[in-house]
C-alpha cells in the first residue's frame, strides 16, 4: 500500500502542477472576447429564420416563427437588430427592436411593437431577465448579455473546450448568483451555459448544432430548458446569410410600423 501511495502523490502532484501551469497560461479576457465575437458578431450583419417550438411542463406545445435581422456597430460593440413574428397569428406583425450597448453601465434599449394595440412599448432594463414572447429565452438571451456585466474565472481546460465561471457585477440586477460556461475551443462558441442560484442549477441554455455557414460557425439549433418548473423551448435557425450590407435605416423605429419586405421574404 505504501509503495502505492508512494507512486500516487508524485502522479497527482505533477498533474496539478501542470494544471495550473495550463490556467495560468490561458487568456481568460481573450476567450471571452473570442466567444462573444462568435456567438453574436459572426460577418457584418446578418439574415435569418427562426422557429421556436415551446413545451411546457405537461408536454403542450406552442410554436413562434419570426426572421431576425442584425447589424453591428462594431465588433464587440454595439449592435442593432429587428426581429420580425410571422406566426401565429396572435404574434403576427409583432416586432422586437434592440440597440444593444456595451459601454460598462450603459442598458440595452429594447422595444416592442404590438399591432392589435399600435403600441411600441418600451422594455425596462429590470425586464430584460424575462421571457421572450411567452418562451423560456429571455430578451437578453436574444441580444445578448455583454461580458463586461460579469467577472470570469477559469475554472478547467481540456483539449477540447474551457469551462468558465461568471458572477455578476451587479448582483441585484439578475436572478442568478453565477453561471458556467463551457467554450468550444475549436470555434469558440458557447455550448452550454448552466445557471445558478446558490448550489441550485435551475436553468441550461444548450447549442444543440453548429454548423458553418459562408464560413462563419454558426449555432442552428439551441434549447433553453427550465430545470426548476419542467419545460423548455427549442430555436431552430434556417436561411442564415452574412454580409448583406444592410443599411442603419432599416433598424429604425420606422420599421417597427413598416417592415423592409424585400428582407423579409
Amino acid at each position: 500500500m505504501k509503495m502505492i501511495t508512494h507512486l500516487l502523490i508524485p502522479a497527482l502532484v505533477l498533474a496539478l502542477s501542470t494544471q495550473l501551469s495550463v490556467a495560468q497560461d490561458v487568456d481568460v479576457d481573450a476567450i471571452i472576447q473570442a466567444s462573444e465575437k462568435a456567438a453574436y458578431y459572426a460577418g457584418n450583419d446578418g439574415r435569418s429564420d427562426a422557429r421556436m417550438m415551446i413545451v411546457d411542463a405537461q408536454g403542450r406545445k406552442q410554436m413562434r416563427q419570426f426572421t431576425l435581422l442584425r447589424k453591428d456597430v462594431a465588433d464587440n460593440g454595439d449592435q442593432k437588430m429587428l426581429v420580425f413574428f410571422s406566426r401565429p397569428a396572435d404574434v403576427r406583425d409583432t416586432v422586437f427592436r434592440v440597440e444593444k450597448h456595451t459601454t460598462l453601465g450603459e442598458d440595452d434599449d429594447r422595444w416592442l411593437y404590438l399591432p392589435a394595440l399600435d403600441l411600441v412599448k418600451r422594455i425596462s432594463a429590470g425586464d430584460k431577465r424575462t421571457s421572450f414572447v411567452g418562451s423560456h429565452f429571455f430578451y437578453e438571451d436574444v441580444s445578448g448579455r455583454a461580458v463586461n456585466e460579469d467577472l470570469f474565472t477559469l475554472m478547467s481546460v481540456t483539449d477540447k473546450e474551457y469551462v468558465l465561471k461568471a458572477t455578476p457585477k451587479q448582483k441585484d440586477s439578475v436572478e442568478f448568483t453565477h453561471y458556467t460556461v463551457t467554450i468550444d475551443k475549436t470555434h469558440f462558441l458557447p455550448v452550454l451555459i448552466n445557471f445558478f442560484n446558490g448550489d441550485e442549477n435551475y436553468r441550461r441554455v444548450e447549442a444543440v448544432s453548429v454548423e458553418t455557414v459562408e464560413g462563419y460557425p454558426t449555432v442552428t439549433r439551441s434549447k433553453v430548458s427550465d430545470l426548476r418548473g419542467g419545460g423548455y423551448t427549442l430555436m431552430e435557425f434556417r436561411n442564415m446569410d452574412y454580409d448583406l450590407g444592410l443599411s442603419d435605416e432599416i433598424f429604425s423605429e420606422r420599421s417597427l410600423r413598416t417592415p423592409p419586405v424585400e428582407w423579409l421574404k
